[in-house]
């Protein structure tokens, strides 16, 4: 009890002296009247391709007060758990915006900069830097300059021709309201008023303005976020062809799965006729097939616990991604919100780590296991583990680069304290209800022989493990390509993705596929009397997670126009985490599928 009384005091005491100078968070939803304070907080700037790769907004040296009021910029604000996660370090801004008040070219600021100063924008404008400001919870987007008249190949080959570059001092806001409140934003750059800092050696003044134009909008509060859907910063996409290839692809996994079921049903049934008219005494000298290795087929798998601890987590992990589907369907998690998803799976997969604890200890039961407990302990470390490993390594990058990227220290004792004070003692919780409750005993239809049978090694090319294993992933992979390409889009770029309902329909069918195609090649292993089943089905039915890290590498070089060690670091490195659970879910799905049609096809013969 003291010991808890200590950390919650420790706890509270950083907590508050990490917030003492922060602002708190300007609210989304207020009711303004005419004239009242509109507060513009300013986040990030960094490379447009490189999503990642973000630094504070006053990382460059932009005015932090405004000549003519008091309002001061460079104030941290405080942040919720989503927003840290998804690398956002707001802080107020010198903008005085007053609600229904529209102001042309007003004067922010007037600086003069050094070489130093002026080489900081020149660096960040050639590398197409962007800037990200709020208003309430409405992102706004711009680019803080130019280049004209660039010659790339001739400054590839001699040096030269770098062309002029380009600063937009000036910034234009857009606001839409109705009935008192804020329902879009939008900032514009004007062109007409940009300065040439092309030579930096000389010490300029420049004088940075701003205009405020308010317009009424139709557009209700609730629907605010609909307009970013379309945005052309985003770089929008056709809804027509995204449709389009989703059903073309359900239409090939129904015709796919009926052709499974079908054949695979002609094939059962014979099987079940020859078997049944055979006598036991001479099934041995006349026939070959998977009755032969009735005797071995429930032999315990090698490496028990990590097994059920690899079911066990890949189960949790279904869980979690059905009920993070099934709340971003429903709404209950805004989707639009950046950060928001990832949040809310960190939270649900914490949450269910009692399943995880159960299935695997559940599991473990059933094939006579004892030590149970560790099969708890590898359960709550197998994925957490790789998951801080890379986080570790990423965080350090982000660190060394003065990335914002890199999580405060604050967020990351909040994640260490649900892993540590909920996750864990869940998953233990599931171990013990699985130990008291569960049934302990597999109801195989057969009994297992003392001495394993031997396996045959004489095996065809078309139908040894490794070629089993390339169509598992294949196949299952063309189903999910094109939706693939637009959650890529949205994780690692500006796109916003929001038709999680398509995603829930290619999840299911994803779990479909996966689960016919596994027990076909199941079955075709059996009848080849290799009675090492257990960890191919896990294998076969997880390979398309080798298959999106592999995509991951095509998207990165050819579609994404990212580049730097920092944005590549965190890029194969959460790639690796992602592909790892979707080989954990797949595999636990493809395991449970064919547990299942293996204890069906030996109940329906008469083994002894």
């Amino acid at each position: 009890m003291t010991t808890w009384l200590w950390l919650t005091s420790i706890l509270a005491i950083f907590s508050s002296t990490a917030s003492a100078k922060k602002l708190a968070k300007v609210k989304a939803g207020l009711d303004y009247k005419q004239n009242d304070d509109v507060h513009v907080i300013v986040n990030s700037v960094g490379p447009f391709n490189n999503p990642v790769e973000k630094y504070r907004y006053y990382s460059l040296p932009f005015c932090t007060d405004h000549d003519d009021h008091d309002k001061k910029g460079a104030v941290k604000h405080k942040q919720r758990l989503r927003e840290a996660m998804a690398g956002d370090r707001r802080e107020s801004s010198p903008y005085a915006l007053s609600y229904g008040e529209n102001v042309e070219n007003r004067v922010l600021c007037k600086k003069r900069f050094g070489s130093d100063e002026l080489n900081m924008f020149k660096d960040a404008i050639e590398n197409s830097y962007f800037f990200e400001m709020y208003v309430e919870d409405l992102p706004m987007y711009g680019f803080l300059g130019d280049i004209e008249n660039e010659n790339l190949i001739q400054k590839d080959i001699t040096g030269e021709g770098d062309g002029i570059t380009y600063l937009y001092p000036h910034l234009e806001f857009q606001l839409g309201m109705n009935k008192g409140k804020i329902v879009s934003a939008l900032v514009q750059t004007d062109t007409s008023k940009a300065v040439d800092i092309s030579d930096t050696s000389i010490p300029k003044e420049i004088e940075f303005t701003y205009s405020v134009f308010w317009t009424e909008k139709d557009l209700e509060w609730k629907d605010r976020m609909k307009s970013y859907l379309n945005s052309s910063f985003a770089q929008p996409r056709s809804l027509e062809i995204h449709w389009l290839s989703i059903i073309n692809s359900c239409v090939l996994v129904i015709l796919l799965l009926a052709f499974l079921v079908i054949i695979f049903m002609r094939i059962l049934k014979n099987d079940f006729t020859r078997y049944m008219d055979i006598e036991e005494d001479t099934i041995d000298e006349e026939e070959s097939g998977w009755k032969l290795i009735s005797g071995d087929v429930f032999r315990t798998p090698e490496s028990p616990t990590m097994f059920c601890a690899a079911v066990g987590t890949g189960t949790q992990l279904m869980v979690t991604c059905f009920i993070v589907l099934l709340l971003a369907l429903t709404g209950m998690v805004s989707t639009t919100r950046r950060g928001s998803i990832l949040a809310c799976a960190v939270i649900t997969y914490t949450l269910t780590s009692v399943v995880g604890g159960y299935i695997s200890t559940k599991l473990y039961f059933q094939m006579s296991g004892k030590a149970w407990a560790r099969t708890v302990v590898v359960t709550a470390l197998l994925f957490p583990a790789p998951v801080a490993t890379v986080f570790a390594w990423a965080n350090s990058v982000a660190m060394a680069h003065g990335s914002i990227s890199a999580l405060p220290f604050g967020t990351i004792v909040t994640i260490l304290s649900l892993y540590a004070f909920v996750c864990l003692p869940l998953t233990l919780l599931g171990g013990i209800l699985a130990k008291q409750y569960a049934k302990k005993d597999l109801e195989a239809p057969t009994r297992t022989t003392k001495v394993a049978r031997e396996i045959p090694t004489e095996i065809p090319l078309y139908s040894n493990r490794y070629t089993f294993m390339l169509v598992a992933g294949f196949l299952p992979f063309t189903a999910i390509y094109v939706e693939l390409h637009y959650i890529f889009s949205s994780m690692w770029g500006h796109q916003i993705y929001t038709m999680f309902g398509v995603l829930f329909c290619a999840y299911c069918l994803l779990v479909m596929v996966t689960s016919a195609i596994t027990v076909s090649l199941i079955y075709f292993q059996l009848s080849r009397e290799d009675h090492r089943w257990w960890w191919s089905a896990f294998i076969n039915g997880g390979m398309i997670g080798i298959f999106v890290y592999t995509y991951s590498f095509y998207f990165y070089i050819f579609n994404s126009g990212m580049s730097g060690f920092l944005q590549a670091s965190f890029y194969f490195g959460y790639m690796a985490i992602l592909s790892f659970a979707t080989f954990l879910m797949l595999g636990s799905a493809g395991f449970r599928v064919s547990l299942v049609f293996i204890k069906y096809i030996y109940s329906r013969v008469k083994c002894d």
